[in-house]
């Protein structure tokens, strides 16, 4: 479970949730409360938190243990309503599916993604191909952290998560890498590192397929399609969507000097998608010889 914690987050009032978000605060009078931190459970619910209780029935007994531990609000569905009439908190009702609340982590945590290059890699066979995607991104001189069940960091420090993430928990790690001075974010697209609609909000500007075989290019975009859907992230005119090609297979193939096609794929890869990113020829070349006289 997550929370996007004070020192990371753009304060907002309840009732500018409610215009913002179609809520309904009760009482009303409680609208120019600021909320100074976001929790999805208790465990993370620090003073002046909205706390939202995510796969949770909220009841007044649960309202009462977020109000003992500092909350100053709670999201809960229409339908709660009727039985939470007596809260000792202010509540604010609305139904947000998993886009409108990715959408609120992200606001509060100040839209993280669009300060970040964000480079998102789908498949099974993500996590290895995100590591040499972040090693080649820092050879090419970028701050990078990375988001992946096989261990994520902010730069060179280990962030403590449980994977699967959600929502929250992705923009925190965004918006911690941010503040960390991250120039980049690599991310696993995959169902050990992400919950469904983890990533509802978050600006990916470059995606590829991570696969040890050159797959088509219609089955490549149709992956990164189906994952775009899976996860909640969308892909706009300024995400490139990116695959594997003869030139940044050369280009692989000549700097890691092997043939095995595991390493050549996964590099290959990560080659594209720094082109993508708009990297000139010449400086993934420097970085090549660069990274093969630090091996």
């Amino acid at each position: 479970m997550g929370a996007v914690n004070e020192s990371l987050m753009q304060r907002m009032t309840l009732g500018t949730l409610c215009s913002r978000y179609g809520l309904v605060l009760q009482p009303d009078f409680a609208s120019p409360t600021t909320i100074t931190s976001l929790a999805d459970d208790l465990e993370s619910v620090r003073p002046g938190a909205l706390y939202v209780p995510l796969g949770v029935d909220p009841t007044p007994e649960l309202l009462r243990r977020a109000l003992n531990r500092g909350a100053y609000a709670v999201l809960a569905p229409i339908a709660a309503r009727a039985r939470l009439a007596d809260a000792d908190l202010p509540v604010l009702y609305g139904d947000l599916d998993a886009r409108r609340l990715g959408q609120l982590a992200a606001e509060l945590a100040g839209k993280p993604s669009d300060a970040l290059a964000m480079f998102g890699v789908v498949g099974p066979n993500a996590d290895e191909t995100i590591r040499v995607l972040s090693e080649f991104l820092h050879v090419l001189g970028n701050p990078v952290g990375r988001i992946s069940a096989k261990g994520s960091y902010s730069l060179d420090r280990e962030l403590d998560q449980r994977c699967p993430l959600n929502t929250f928990e992705v923009q925190h790690s965004l918006a911690v890498c941010a503040e960390d001075g991250a120039a980049a974010v690599v991310v696993a697209v995959d169902a050990e590192t992400l919950h469904p609609g983890a990533l509802s909000s978050v600006s990916m500007d470059v995606v590829a397929v991570a696969a040890s075989e050159r797959l088509t290019v219609d089955t490549q975009r149709r992956l990164m399609e189906a994952a775009a859907g899976d996860y909640g992230f969308e892909i706009g005119e300024d995400t490139h969507l990116t695959w594997r090609t003869s030139d940044s297979d050369m280009l692989a193939m000549q700097a890691s000097g092997t043939d095995d096609r595991a390493d050549v794929a996964r590099l290959s890869t990560s080659i594209a998608m720094v082109m993508g990113a708009g990297v000139r020829r010449s400086n993934i070349k420097n970085a090549l010889r660069v990274s093969r006289e630090l091996s």
